[in-house]
């Protein structure tokens, strides 16, 4: 095949309506309107005037959260339920009765509220506050290491520097 023996296809015309012929005079379009007229168009969220539901949403009180929040586990709690030298964790916490096992899945924090005289120890699960670490410590207690997070490229570059 040599380039003259080539044939170029022709293109297809853009179907142009509103110029007589079997449509009619409006061309399926209607009579007037925004929508008759060459690129016109309608916003997709307009209803009609009324107010949107987009903007109805925003106006709407309250919001759930994402992430929800943890339970709360006060010192004076663990002092009344578990003894000397106790282990607090998932399991413990739903044998006490102290959480559901449905609300344990949301997290378990430990806040500072009360006074801890018990010797106990924290399992790495359970999240605990400042104050109630200290507090546990004064006591006598341990709370269990998190292992250590990875750091990511870009907090080890910023270490080299």
């Amino acid at each position: 095949m040599q380039i003259h023996e080539l044939k170029v296809k022709p293109k297809k015309n853009r179907k142009r309506i509103g110029r007589g012929g079997k449509r009619g005079t409006y061309s399926g379009k209607g009579n007037k309107g925004q929508k008759a007229r060459s690129g016109g168009n309608v916003d997709p969220l307009f209803q009609g005037g009324s107010t949107s539901l987009m903007k109805r949403l925003k106006k709407v009180r309250g919001f759930k959260a994402i992430v929800p929040k943890k339970n709360i586990l006060n010192l004076n709690t663990i002092d009344e339920q578990f003894e000397d030298g106790n282990v607090v964790n998932f399991e413990t916490l739903v044998e006490k009765k102290i959480f559901r096992k449905s609300e344990i899945k949301n997290g378990v924090k430990v806040l500072g509220n009360g006074e801890l005289k018990k010797k106990v120890t924290i399992s790495k699960d359970i999240t605990v506050s400042k104050y109630s670490v200290e507090a546990i410590q004064k006591a006598g207690g341990k709370i269990e290491e998190k292992p250590a997070k990875k750091k990511s490229k870009k907090e080890l570059k910023l270490e080299g520097k």
